[in-house]
């Protein structure tokens, strides 16, 4: 398993026990022992923790994109892998360094990690909800883009 793929699940299988926990769990100690068992050959644990801290940080504000992205689906309904999975694939898709982690890289990770770890519909869901964010994510950069790039028009007389 590539070693981000693998920091991904460790950060994701974190984030599962400490909320499965109702968040009665010291996080840090959960994700220390999740390293030491699912990562013994894992060099470079600095984006297990980027995600554990970016999620955390943000955590209010991605339950509310999610609620809105998925509004048939209050946060409390959505299956505990399947809501870990889709704070991480937006803190990475609307927090993350772009150049480093692609938008479309990190909704794919974000669907992988549904697939392994998810129901039978997960993988969909989560490609549903995190590309509908997307979409909007680019509605709104397309025309700020389109504005400065616009020229203004010479008339010839």
């Amino acid at each position: 398993m590539a070693s981000r793929h693998l920091s991904r699940s460790i950060a994701m299988q974190s984030l599962y026990e400490w909320d499965f926990s109702g968040k009665k769990l010291d996080l840090k100690e959960v994700v220390e022992r999740n390293i030491k068992e699912f990562g013994p050959g894992l060099e470079d644990t600095s984006l297990v923790w980027q995600i554990i801290t970016g999620v955390i940080k943000q955590f209010d504000q991605l339950n509310n994109i999610i609620e809105k992205a998925a509004p048939e689906w209050p946060i409390e309904q959505i299956t505990i892998v399947d809501r870990n999975i889709l704070r991480m694939g937006l803190f990475e898709l609307l927090y993350g360094n772009k150049e480093e982690v692609p938008p479309k890289v990190a909704i794919n990770e974000a669907i992988e990690l549904a697939k392994s770890f998810g129901g039978e519909s997960s993988g969909r869901f989560v490609n549903g909800v995190l590309g509908t964010v997307f979409k909007e994510v680019q509605e709104k950069e397309v025309p700020q883009e389109e504005k400065s790039e616009a020229k203004p028009e010479v008339k010839k007389e």
